[in-house]
């Protein structure tokens, strides 16, 4: 079973840096993804980022710039850094998880795992 647990949200000044980390674990296929979306107040969920098994990032146009996924295997960690935080990324950030194949890792309906989620909040 595949298990997914974001942490590091919590409260950062605008302009300041934040790494959320999902750890990742209880994959059995070789090709698969893990992505990062947000849902911010009021708003639909937005997908940010994937990256495949094979270290092979994607981002969405919003996300191109600031957003940074990374991947650790050894540690079955998945990190999004977030740098120049502004208060529209008051958002909460969930880790979801395609566990075979890696097309559509930017789009929600085809994900098959999410964690709960790691609220972010930037003060201006």
């Amino acid at each position: 079973e595949v298990t997914l647990v974001e942490s590091g949200g919590g409260l950062v000044q605008a302009g300041g840096s934040l790494r959320l980390s999902c750890i990742a674990s209880g994959f059995t296929e070789d090709d698969y993804a893990i992505s990062w979306f947000r849902q911010a107040p009021g708003k639909e969920r937005e997908g940010l980022s994937c990256i495949t098994s094979a270290g092979r990032p994607s981002y969405t146009d919003s996300a191109k710039g600031r957003f940074t996924i990374s991947s650790d295997n050894a540690k079955n960690m998945v990190y999004l850094q977030i740098d120049n935080l502004k208060p529209e990324d008051t958002a909460v950030y969930y880790c979801a998880a395609r566990i075979k194949g890696t097309f559509w890792c930017l789009r929600g309906y085809a994900m098959d795992v999410w964690g709960k989620g790691a609220l972010v909040t930037v003060s201006s």
